[in-house]
């Protein structure tokens, strides 16, 4: 009976990471402040897409009711523009740049920790250092260079958006390298080891073994250079000229161009471009977080 009463006494033991502080408090109210400052400018984006045209300068900070409220700016945007051709220009140089990334960035990481060989601190240092470079500092040199390839400045649609891809899987492997170093640095060795031993070659070690154990680094590898390929619009200003080349983000930037003072149609194509991307971002957060942490704590 005592051990039954004394069970019942700490069945909701209060930990101290539970307790409630004043810097707890204030820690909670920041990033609240934080949230909103960050969510509201989306929200507003959002209810003045379905706001008629001429009462958004009047009144935008409601939410657009009865005669306030219309479809029309997202009709002239869908009739206006092809976002279907720009969709899929986007999704094919993203998917293109993030799968070769992968690839690419994978084995180098496998091979600068794993493997010792001549001139590997200097390789390292080399891809420190080209992560200190800004895009728009190599933009001329590389854009000289796919035009005399026959890459850049071209009528061809798919030609063009090679000419996008490439510096663009250059911009992202020497980051995507250094974030799967730390994570594949914490695998045990004695795994690759014992495959050895078993008649496995360093293939089915790196494809069936190290990839798998690496899952949530890649992921997070994976989303980052998607995402970054998606929203790069200043490459893309350089290499894609023609209307049927366009991404999704280089639309956008037409958009704002052309409308001018039309807010409604602005917010509508912003709505139309950016809500996927948020969706996207929103079921995948977790991958992100777990990758960038999982080398840390393993480590």
């Amino acid at each position: 009976m005592k051990a039954l009463l004394k069970a019942k006494r700490v069945r909701h033991p209060v930990l101290p990471g539970q307790k409630f502080t004043p810097i707890k408090l204030l820690t909670f109210a920041v990033l609240i402040f934080w949230a909103l400052t960050t969510i509201y400018p989306f929200f507003w984006v959002i209810t003045n897409s379905f706001r008629v045209r001429g009462e958004i300068r009047s009144d935008s900070f409601t939410i657009p009711t009865g005669d306030s409220f219309t479809f029309d700016n997202y009709e002239k945007a869908m009739g206006r523009y092809d976002f279907g051709t720009a969709y899929v220009n986007s999704l094919v140089v993203s998917t293109v740049v993030t799968i070769v990334v992968i690839l690419v960035s994978g084995m180098a990481a496998y091979a600068l920790v794993r493997y010792e060989f001549r001139g590997k601190k200097i390789l390292y240092s080399l891809l420190i250092a080209s992560m200190m470079f800004p895009v728009f500092s190599t933009i001329i040199p590389v854009f000289r260079m796919e035009a005399a390839w026959g890459l850049a400045a071209t009528t061809n649609r798919w030609i063009a958006l090679i000419s996008v891809i490439l510096p663009q899987i250059a911009g992202n492997i020497a980051f995507s390298t250094v974030v799967l170093m730390g994570f594949i640095r914490s695998l045990p060795i004695e795994i690759e080891e014992s495959a050895y031993l078993d008649g496995c070659n360093v293939f089915k070690i790196y494809f069936k073994m190290i990839m798998p154990m690496a899952r949530p680094s890649f992921a997070t590898v994976a989303i980052f250079a998607f995402l970054w390929s998606y929203n790069d619009l200043f490459s893309q200003m350089f290499f894609l000229r023609y209307p049927n080349q366009f991404t999704i983000t280089l639309m956008l930037n037409d958009i704002n161009s052309q409308a001018g003072t039309n807010y409604g149609y602005m917010a509508a194509a912003v709505v139309i471009i950016v809500v996927p991307v948020l969706i996207v971002y929103m079921f995948l957060q977790k991958n992100i977080i777990k990758g960038l942490t999982a080398g840390a704590i393993k480590g």
